[in-house]
């Protein structure tokens, strides 16, 4: 309706009819310099300076006395009549007030003071008869009830903080009630200064009103720091309950003790079959789908813009969550795999209920990213340095049906060989024979070859689901290519190393550096000064150094995380390799995982090699175990970094050939006895030996051979991109 710029800063306003004017209402804005600024709709009517203002404190218009009443920084509450700040010098002569004298008639007069000894939160002036109204100022320990003239008509001393307050009219007569909120969560109900009723909040609250919601009369709404609303109503009975003293009684330890054993038991049981936080007890009550959308994003959100010569694309995934009931708290974490990146990885959605079982609970949700956000349609290649081929009992599928988009349709339908192409120009083959069921990845990178033959596996698997086939499976009878494996893992390793040698050079280096400008220090501050003796070249030189150093161990730790990216992906694709040769089921797969994979990224503490030897040296020692010497053997309790990876190298050999023998993976503890291996044709028994001392040799030869052998064992014909696999 109309506007006005303020030329100071607001601090509070107030309103009402100022100088009993009828059918309409001003406006009094108070500044942060103490000025009252008083406005008729349209216009600026005058402003006024409080006296001895310093900082502003609340402000209310009382209609009664046709007065405005505040707390001054003095502490003391003051009333000024509207007639007086109307005849008053104008804020605009300032100066002149100073110099008025006190009989001239216009210096700003205040009409009464009160000193209460504290800083005022809030003022409320209430009428509640037609014959006197009161004021009331909520202080920072106290707050009071005054009458239209200053005067106490009582005062309650407060136990907490307030924080907010409101009075309101009271059932009995000549009584007034207060709601006053405190910094405790806590809201109190005052009938003058008896304590009727507290009750606990969820929240702080900043302002408090009662009012009446669908005919429901003294409902209280009180607003929160951070604009949480919520309305309450005052409808239940309090608890009286007070609990009865305990007897002393003397203490039986043995009884105890035997109850301390009994409720471990009962922990343990519901630990072993439950695990600590239910998984899957209430699935109604939360669900959470993930919906990745099958086009790319216009404007690609990727950090890196691009790899190489590639842009680097992004997809947009939607979550959804969907609960029953009502929450107290949802924290939804979303994780992918290295090099792949997120633009937000941690959600937090707040409610205002409470849990009623009080307990965390976990829902997971997995969901795969589309297969050309981080691979793109390549030339295929003869010749590769590593090779795999999976075996399946079903007749060959069409590459183009598997992979759409990833190759040109041909006249026949019928695309038996493929390329793929990383993001950085890393290349991947795929072959499909036309009669003998056999698929075959090659590429130059042996950890690439991971994503192609899983996507390969899992695209087969829901071929044949839609065609209704169920009997359909995968096997890999080649070699394990332990040997490659190795090569990343001493390459990981050696990353390692290299990194702590650095780190200790860089920290010598940053001992010298302190060292010697300490000496310089000294010298300069002497004052006789000495000669520096070429302490400033070797400060500059150390410093040199301590940047060199620092460059190295930053561009080692890039090197670290890609060299922990590759051994990730070989790690999945021999684990993969190992469940389709011993037909491994999906709990024993997942033992596996965890054991080879226990670490999301490598710690300066921790690290990939000693957590995952721990791990298969747990299984070698109880399901995998051959004898009762292994289980006797100590594992070490602390993690260290190992000297080398021979240990590691020689349990991983261990482990498979166990699993060749007939071993199988299981985490329940009955099982952790000496199994009678069942010995499968063709396989020779390894005489039983302690397991720290076994050689490697002596238990690789006989079962694993050069991965590069898998070739002529299982032999394919070369082929031209443009050629299918002859028989």
């Amino acid at each position: 309706m109309y506007e006005h710029n303020l030329q100071r800063t607001a601090c509070n306003m107030t309103y009402g009819s100022f100088g009993g004017v009828k059918g309409r209402d001003l406006i009094c804005i108070q500044s942060m310099d103490g000025m009252l600024m008083v406005f008729e709709q349209e216009s600026y009517a005058f402003g006024r300076f409080l006296p001895g203002s310093l900082l502003p404190g609340p402000l209310a218009y009382s209609s009664r006395t046709d007065s405005f009443i505040t707390v001054s920084s003095c502490r003391q509450v003051e009333s000024y009549k509207y007639e007086v700040l109307a005849f008053a010098t104008d804020a605009d002569k300032r100066q002149e007030t100073e110099q008025q004298k006190v009989g001239s008639g216009k210096r700003l007069v205040v009409d009464w003071t009160l000193n209460i000894g504290e800083q005022a939160l809030d003022i409320c002036i209430v009428s509640f008869n037609q014959s006197a109204s009161s004021v009331f100022v909520l202080g920072e320990r106290n707050f009071f009830c005054l009458k239209e003239n200053g005067q106490i008509r009582f005062m309650k001393k407060l136990e907490c903080s307030p924080s907010c307050f409101l009075p309101y009219c009271s059932v009995s007569e000549g009584t007034i009630n207060t709601l006053i909120g405190n910094h405790n969560n806590m809201l109190h109900i005052y009938q003058d200064v008896t304590l009727k009723w507290a009750t606990q909040l969820p929240h702080i609250p900043v302002a408090v009103r009662v009012g009446c919601l669908h005919d429901l009369k003294g409902v209280i709404i009180t607003l929160s720091d951070d604009g949480h609303l919520q309305c309450s109503y005052l409808g239940t009975d309090p608890s009286l309950f007070q609990a009865p003293k305990v007897e002393s009684r003397e203490l039986n330890y043995d009884e105890l003790d035997i109850e301390l054993k009994e409720l471990q038991k009962v922990i343990k049981d519901v630990n072993k079959s439950q695990g600590v936080w239910p998984m899957t007890e209430r699935e109604d009550d939360l669900n959470v789908f993930a919906v990745v959308s099958p086009n790319f994003d216009s404007v690609s959100q990727a950090t890196d813009a691009e790899v190489g010569t590639d842009p680097v694309p992004s997809v947009t995934v939607k979550v959804t969550l969907q609960n029953r009931v009502v929450l107290p708290k949802a924290k939804l974490s979303i994780y992918v795999q290295p090099p792949l990146e997120l633009t937000c990885d941690q959600f937090t959605f707040e409610f205002m209920n409470r849990n009623p079982d009080g307990i965390p609970r976990v829902i997971q949700c997995k969901f795969r990213l589309p297969l050309k956000l981080i691979c793109l349609p390549g030339q295929p290649s003869k010749t590769a340095s590593h090779k795999l081929t999976i075996d399946t009992n079903k007749p060959p599928v069409s590459l183009l049906s598997l992979f759409p988009g990833f190759a040109s349709q041909s006249e026949d339908d019928q695309v038996n060989v493929m390329g793929f192409r990383f993001l950085g120009g890393f290349q991947v083959t795929l072959l499909a024979s036309k009669t003998s069921q056999r698929y075959r990845i090659q590429s130059e990178q042996f950890e690439d070859l991971w994503l192609i033959t899983n996507e390969l596996i899992l695209r087969l698997q829901e071929y044949f689901e839609k065609q209704g086939i169920k009997d359909f499976a995968c096997s890999f009878s080649g070699s394990m290519p332990l040997q490659e494996y190795f090569e990343l893992i001493d390459h990981h390793f050696e990353l390692r190393i290299h990194g702590e040698k650095l780190e200790e050079l860089l920290s010598e280096r940053a001992v010298q550096f302190r060292a010697i400008q300490r000496r310089l220090l000294t010298r300069f501050k002497d004052k006789t000064p000495a000669p520096l003796q070429h302490l400033d070249t070797l400060l500059d030189g150390t410093y040199k150094q301590v940047i060199a150093l620092a460059d190295a161990v930053k561009k080692n730790q890039g090197d670290l995380f890609q060299s922990f990216t590759r051994l990730k992906s070989a790690t999945h694709l021999v684990i993969l390799l190992i469940g389709l040769w011993q037909k491994l089921s999906a709990d024993q797969i997942a033992i596996l995982e965890a054991a080879f994979l226990p670490l999301q990224e490598d710690t300066q503490e921790l690290g990939w090699e000693e957590t995952v030897d721990a791990a298969i040296s747990h299984l070698l020692k109880t399901c995998l175990s051959k004898s009762s010497k292994e289980q006797a053997l100590n594992l070490n309790s602390q993690l260290d970094i190992p000297k080398d990876t021979s240990r590691l190298k020689k349990h991983i050999t261990l482990l498979c050939d166990r699993l060749a023998k007939g071993g199988r993976l299981c985490l329940s503890t009955d099982t952790a006895t000496p199994q009678t291996m069942v010995m499968p044709g063709g396989c020779t028994t390894i005489p039983e030996s302690d397991l720290e001392e076994r050689s490697v040799e002596q238990d690789s030869t006989e079962l694993f051979t050069n991965h590069r052998h898998l070739i002529t064992e299982t032999p394919m014909p070369e082929v031209s991109p443009t050629q299918g696999v002859s028989e």
